[in-house]
């Protein structure tokens, strides 16, 4: 009677597995037919009806409106630019926003007001259409130019590439297409900078579904000529292989180019066996994550060229940069900053196994000083409270004393007209009210410690400040596009302040395959445990985030450390000043304004252009050559005040240069 028992449990626990197993099956075919569905459906969409669609919806706009808005929704693959008109203002324009079962692409142009802390939105009847990845770059003259870019259906099944060129007035708001009967083709993930009256453009790929092609072509446009043209190179001239997401500064022979990601086709073996023994070979996409730097030095035309002359164009191969990111990563953006390049976050790929790819993220901010090829990692500092309370002294104290010399002479000026000092008092505290109705920016909370690592986020300088837009960070299988902005003092480091700040939104993956994972755990739950991560759709808890004060970046070597044995000769005396540790600029140049001023005269005698500039124009090239020494010297002076303030020593003031301040019974002794 047991054995007869015992062999019917078994039969119905077989009977079990087989209808589990019919289950998962007829789950499994169920997510196939709608795969099927889902990826035919862009199949079935014309982009060309859904671009003029946009265009028929833009030409209801009758002219340039700018209005007050929230912030922008989030986005990536946009850009941020400081705007060359007016330096509180940020510009951001485009990019896409995918969650997780559709893209959309945007082409609102945004403009921050830094001072107000307002958002403005910008519509047009004349403006480029929804896009991504695409590249512009200021120009000398003002103006911002825009080419490329890509666009999708919105299951990303169909993409299409932009080919066309604007230019943006940055004062009026007002888009102009400008048309060239030559110039690039279509691409995006292609980078733009300028010089002089150029704008130069490099690099990118074409995305066409089946294949991926990465670009390696140079286009310079004359913006005196309205031309484009494409340097033809020696056939043996060595340039940058092809590549996209890259970093493209400008220089004052030219500009600078460094790092990128392209997927290069290479032949591995598929594992199995011919006939004869040998391996078969498959061929297969490897991605590079590029570190090399190259310098493209642009001649001008002589005095007296004809028109339309194209100047000499020629690549230069740079050595590797000295403390370059190690690991090398994919996703570091940067923009330029008084001759250096301010990079932020990246990504390096750790394993590719069956289950996925493994990747680490970074938040690290690195500076890349383009004349001297070489990094230097910025970390974050606390303001020094005893010092700032001493400066906040002298300034108060100064600043009664003007307030007193100003009420004494306007008093002495109402007895005179008037005769009357009272009159006049109650007048005064009218005007000096300071119960004002003014909106007043509200205070935004600073950390010490960096924005969560990511990836790919837009980044640029205003005012010597550092914005930090969106940016994109994966975890499983969930992409998260950050909600966010940040801002960040290059000169103090002394925290990260948060612009704005959303939580981010939910993912909107397939609802099929979700319902189908959560049947197979029910099923499985007896055998399996959770791993405790956070799940889908949750946002990343603050934990994660590193704090930076306290912790550098190990990938990153310390700059005093490092010994550049690539090039000896470079190391020359320096007969220039240089600042000293805890010097602001305006400091520095007071101190070594007219040396500053010999130089400049010196340089300019020998190039015999003394007699056409005049003593304020002297002093201003004076100026601008202090600021770029005094930047170019920020991160070795930041390491002495660190290791300074370590060592329990504060600012470090000279008598000489404090004589002014000394009164007359000083300088008597």
């Amino acid at each position: 009677m047991g054995k007869k028992d015992k062999k019917s449990k078994t039969a119905e626990q077989k009977a079990r597995t087989a209808a589990k197993q019919e289950k998962k099956a007829a789950q499994k075919e169920k997510r196939g037919r709608s795969k099927v569905t889902a990826d035919s459906d862009p199949e079935d969409i014309d982009l060309e009806a859904v671009r003029a669609e946009y265009e028929r919806k833009q030409a209801q706009f009758l002219e340039v409106t700018e209005s007050p808005c929230e912030p922008p929704s989030p986005r990536s693959s946009a850009t941020l630019l400081g705007s060359p008109s007016n330096s509180k203002e940020l510009l951001l324009f485009g990019g896409e926003y995918f969650n997780g079962a559709l893209a959309t692409f945007f082409n609102d142009l945004f403009v921050y007001l830094i001072d107000k802390d307002e958002w403005r939105r910008v519509t047009s009847p004349n403006s480029p259409l929804p896009r991504s990845g695409h590249a512009w770059t200021r120009s000398i003259a003002g103006d911002v130019y825009l080419f490329g870019g890509e666009f999708s259906s919105p299951k990303q099944g169909t993409f299409y590439h932009y080919n066309d060129f604007w230019k943006l007035n940055p004062s009026t708001r007002e888009w102009t297409r400008i048309e060239s009967k030559k110039g690039p083709p279509a691409r995006s993930g292609h980078r733009m900078t300028y010089f002089k009256h150029y704008i130069i453009l490099f690099g990118g790929f074409q995305d066409t579904s089946q294949q991926t092609k990465y670009l390696q072509d140079l286009w310079v446009y004359d913006s005196h000529d309205f031309t484009w043209f494409n340097p033809v190179l020696p056939p043996a001239t060595q340039k940058p292989d092809p590549r996209s997401s890259f970093s493209l500064h400008p220089h004052e022979a030219g500009a600078a180019l460094y790092g990128g990601y392209s997927r290069v086709k290479v032949t591995a073996s598929a594992g199995k066996q011919t006939k004869g023994g040998a391996q078969s070979l498959r061929s297969a996409l490897k991605p590079v994550v590029h570190q090399d730097t190259w310098f493209l030095r642009i001649t001008p035309p002589a005095p007296g060229a004809p028109s339309g002359t194209p100047p000499g164009i020629r690549w230069e191969r740079r050595k590797k940069p000295v403390n370059s990111p190690n690991p090398a990563r994919a996703g570091v953006t940067q923009t330029y900053h008084k001759g250096r390049g301010i990079a932020f976050g990246g990504v390096h790929d750790v394993e590719e196994s069956e289950e996925g790819m493994d990747s680490e993220f970074f938040d690290t901010l690195l500076a890349w000083n383009v004349e001297r090829n070489r990094f230097f990692q910025l970390t974050l500092r606390r303001p020094r409270a005893a010092a700032k309370r001493q400066v906040d002294d002298r300034s108060a104290k100064k600043g009664r004393g003007k307030l007193d010399e100003e009420e004494l002479l306007r008093n002495l000026a109402a007895l005179e007209a008037k005769g009357s000092v009272g009159a006049t008092a109650t007048t005064m505290t009218l005007d000096n009210d300071p119960s004002d109705n003014t909106p007043k920016r509200p205070v935004k909370p600073t950390l010490f410690l960096m924005p969560h690592p990511r990836f790919n986020a837009q980044l640029a300088v205003q005012d010597d400040t550092l914005y930090i837009f969106g940016g994109t960070y994966e975890h499983r299988e969930r992409e998260y596009t950050f909600d966010e902005m940040w801002a960040i003092d290059l000169g103090k480091l002394d925290g990260v302040q948060e612009i704005y700040k959303r939580e981010l939104e939910d993912w909107h993956g397939s609802d099929d395959a979700s319902s189908a994972s959560a049947s197979d755990d029910e099923d499985d739950s007896e055998d399996e445990e959770t791993d405790g991560e956070a799940p889908m759709g949750v946002p990343l808890p603050s934990s994660e985030r590193q704090i930076l004060p306290e912790t550098k970046d190990p990938s990153v070597s310390e700059p005093q450390d490092v010994v550049d044995t690539e090039n000896p000769d470079t190391v020359v005396a320096d007969s220039r000043p240089h600042p000293r540790p805890f010097e602001s600029l305006r400091h520095f140049f007071a101190r070594t304004s007219s040396m500053w001023q010999d130089i400049v005269f010196d340089d300019m005698g020998k190039a015999d252009q003394s007699s056409s500039q005049s003593i304020k124009e002297l002093r201003k090239a004076a100026f601008d050559r202090a600021e770029t020494m005094w930047w170019d010297c920020r991160e070795e002076i930041t390491a002495l005040e660190d290791e300074q303030e370590e060592a329990g020593i504060g600012e470090i003031l000279s008598i000489a240069d404090r004589s002014h301040d000394v009164g007359v019974t000083g300088k008597r002794r």
